[in-house]
Formats: C-alpha cells, structure tokens, sequence
C-alpha cells in the first residue's frame, strides 16, 4: 500500500490498525529479501549482461547468490558486539 494512503486510515479502527500491521510484516521480508540482491547487483562481474545460455546463466546467478550470503554472514562474524552496519 502507498504510503499517503497507509496514512489517510483512521487510526482507532481495527481494521486500518491490522492493515499496517500487515504492512509491517511485507516492509521487514521485502527488506529482507532486497539485501543480498543488492549485494549481487553491485558485484562488479553481474553488471554486464550475459547470454551464456540459461543453464550457465542460472548457475552463474546461484554462484552469486551463494556468495551474497557468505558476505552477509561475514559481516555478522566480524562485527564487534554483534553489531551489524546495514
């Protein structure tokens, strides 16, 4: 939902209150999705355009992927406190 109209809801209905929390829920997996494929879309070997064919294209995105998460777990290791930077 946009958010003018997450705001043009009536804050003491129960409904307008489920509908953000709803909102809530998408906003933190959307987020949570969205962060390892920006780490493969900054990747300085995914920026170019390949038509290998799609088996070896998908196997290059899967490649990627899997070192997306290696990234992201670094991070978390290596943080001190277990403090993570975003």
């Amino acid at each position: 939902m946009k958010r003018g109209k997450l705001r043009a809801l009536p804050e003491d209905i129960l409904v307008s209150q489920l509908l953000r929390q709803l909102e809530l829920l998408k906003a933190s997996i959307r987020s949570k999705v969205e962060h390892p494929l920006l780490i493969v879309k900054n990747m300085p070997h995914y920026r170019a355009m390949r038509y290998k064919g799609l088996k070896k294209d998908t196997a290059q995105l899967h490649t990627l992927c899997g070192l997306a998460n290696r990234m992201i777990a670094k991070r978390r290791l290596l943080a001190p406190n277990g403090q993570v930077a975003s």
